[in-house]
């Protein structure tokens, strides 16, 4: 009987636990991106580069208008609309949520696009083309990124879309199912459909 219970019980925690999980990420995602960027605001000059680990990691601060590595500055009113969009989206995929890879793709997506959205509603030159706060160097990154400055948001983000190219080419559904709840194929039907198929060969 207890087995029983916990059968029926486990796709009811499922339901909630994951999109639980999603939601706790993207939370910790944001505040730890916040959290930086008001250090950075706070103790770091602008255009002003602090060596971290020589040509390895360095903090530069800078105020981006435009997407990550600074691409398409001066369409931060885009970027904004795209974003509130993005976590919209990612929010109304929670009643269908049941895979955890999904909950920590969606998690860093929704963690870092929140992450640089608070910064474009509330940082200046104000609502809604607030500047995005950057501050990551890595020059060894250059030859591939000019512009590699970026912050944890952007490696969030980054980070979940890398994921998702492993979830998409391992066909992980968003809702949990596994491949054994595929459908079976007509090889399967005809065997699991004639007698030997059901008690056996004879």
């Amino acid at each position: 009987m207890n087995e029983i219970e916990a059968t029926e019980k486990s796709p009811s925690r499922r339901r909630w636990a994951v999109p639980l999980a999603l939601i706790v990420l993207a939370a910790v995602v944001w505040i730890v991106d916040q959290t930086t960027k008001n250090w950075v605001v706070g103790h770091l000059v602008e255009r002003e580069t602090v060596q971290v680990f020589g040509e390895v990691l360095q903090w530069h601060f800078v105020r981006n208008p435009g997407a990550a590595f600074s691409m398409a500055t001066g369409s931060t009113w885009i970027f904004t609309i795209l974003a509130a969009v993005v976590a919209i989206v990612i929010l109304t995929q929670l009643r269908r949520l049941r895979s955890l890879p999904w909950a920590i793709f969606l998690g860093l997506l929704l963690g870092g696009v929140l992450g640089n959205l608070t910064d474009r509603l509330t940082r200046a030159p104000g609502f809604p083309e607030g500047h995005v706060i950057d501050f990551i160097s890595t020059p060894w990154m250059w030859l591939w990124f000019p512009e590699a400055i970026y912050n944890i948001a952007d490696i969030a983000i980054v980070g979940g879309m890398i994921l998702f190219i492993g979830i998409t080419l391992l066909g992980i559904p968003i809702d949990g199912s596994g491949r054994q709840h595929a459908a079976a194929t007509p090889e399967e039907d005809a065997v699991g459909d004639s007698p030997e198929g059901i008690h056996g060969t004879p």
